[in-house]
């Protein structure tokens, strides 16, 4: 390609001109106005003279009258000659442009980062102690079974102690973490309005992540991995827990283990009774069924109190079932009355009783129910009265169950209808 400007004119050359050779337009611009100052000086003198002057004249004219303005101006660049090489750049470096970023708000790194790698073993201990008496807590409950007070004082001590500890180690090893793990900084925060702005939730992310900095969470995945494998037993513990769930119960909640000829035991010494033996008027006693009052279970169902009256007490009804405010005569031994001891709100043992009201007291929540008219709720958040066990004397003179229940002990509940 050859170049547009000859050399001489009033433009510069593309090469003068990358190289920083555009002085020379100015010089050849200043040329041309000498030129024609001395043409129209040369013209009142002579023709001859004149006309060289006027071709140089206008020649410089021509050169001062171009695009580019006269004086120290950048050069023209002449259509396909390549750009600067500030232009030609591809990527512009934009790293001095704009202020300054701000100061962090939070230091990323500790105040002794020597000190901070064994304060990070030792969180690090905390969090796999953690773990392992997680564990303990699964096999613990998974493997020490309810079915004595002695195993059930064994379970509550292992598992109480292991999800004790768990918890513990968690906490210390977080407070560690937390007092010499983390730099130490002074905060202030100022109250503002509550709906954040743009600028705020900027200033909220640039917070998270130099908090996330200064925690160390991400910089020592040793203190990460071993929290998260503190916290697996934790996560799977409600798996193991909600095996107590089921199975359902099916009819065991509506019958108990009574059933006809069944001796009343005393509780307590376990030897039968007599209606002669029982003979005082106002006593209580306290009875279960014959060969179950070892049996945990059973009694908390089959729990009974049978309470003397004196004649002319009781409001009887001659029916063979429950009449509200009335006591079923033939359920009866010589003004001998057997009432389930599970009160009907909530399970507690009603057992307290008043002898000058005939009242059957239950201490938890104040339910008071009458033994007089079929034990008929009188007083407190018990909804309905305390079912009559049907009992007689068998051949021996004992007093014995003449049938189960004919309604579910304790508290309503929800497959009752």
């Amino acid at each position: 390609m050859s170049n547009a400007n000859p050399q001489g004119s009033g433009d510069a050359g593309w090469p003068e001109y990358l190289t920083g050779g555009g002085q020379g337009g100015h010089g050849a611009g200043a040329g041309s106005e000498a030129g024609s100052e001395a043409g129209s000086e040369a013209g009142s003198a002579g023709a001859s003279a004149g006309d060289g002057a006027s071709s140089a004249g206008g020649a410089g004219s021509s050169t001062g009258s171009a695009d580019q303005p006269i004086g120290p101006g950048a050069p023209r660049r002449v259509i396909g000659t390549p750009p600067p090489a500030e232009a030609r750049t591809m990527l512009p470096d934009h790293s001095h442009d704009g202020p300054a970023p701000p100061p962090r708000e939070l230091p990323a790194e500790p105040d002794d980062p020597v000190r901070a790698n064994k304060v990070e073993l030792l969180v690090a201990a905390c969090f796999i102690l953690a773990m392992l008496a997680g564990f303990g807590f699964l096999v613990a409950y998974g493997t020490i079974g309810v079915g004595s007070i002695v195993k059930v004082q064994h379970s509550n001590w292992a598992l109480g102690g292991t999800l004790g500890v768990t918890m513990l180690l968690l906490a210390i090893g977080a407070t560690i973490w937390v007092r010499h793990l983390m730099p130490t900084v002074e905060r202030t925060e100022e109250r503002h309005p509550m709906k954040s702005d743009a600028k705020d939730i900027e200033a909220f992310k640039e917070t998270f992540e130099e908090g996330a900095d200064t925690s160390q969470f991400v910089k020592r995945p040793l203190v990460r991995r071993s929290l998260i494998a503190a916290t697996i037993p934790l996560a799977v513990a409600p798996l193991f827990l909600l095996r107590d769930l089921g199975p359902l119960p099916g009819d065991s909640l509506d019958t108990t283990v009574w059933r006809k000829g069944l001796r009343l035991l005393i509780y307590g010494t376990g030897r039968p009774i007599t209606p002669a033996e029982f003979s005082s008027p106002g006593s209580l006693v306290s009875v279960g069924p014959e060969g179950y009052l070892d049996d945990d279970d059973a009694m908390a169902k089959a729990a009974v109190i049978i309470i003397k009256f004196r004649p002319g007490q009781l409001y009887f009804t001659n029916e063979n079932h429950p009449v509200p405010g009335k006591t079923v005569k033939n359920w009866t031994v010589d003004n001998i009355v057997a009432y389930s001891k599970v009160c009907t709100h909530l399970g507690c043992p009603a057992a307290l009783y008043d002898q000058v009201n005939h009242h059957i007291l239950c201490p938890c929540h104040q339910s008071t129910f009458d033994a007089t008219q079929g034990a008929r709720v009188t007083f407190g958040p018990a909804t309905r009265p305390l079912p009559q066990l049907p009992i007689g004397v068998d051949s021996q003179g004992y007093l014995i169950a003449t049938g189960p229940f004919n309604q579910p002990v304790g508290p309503s509940f929800w497959e009752r209808g």
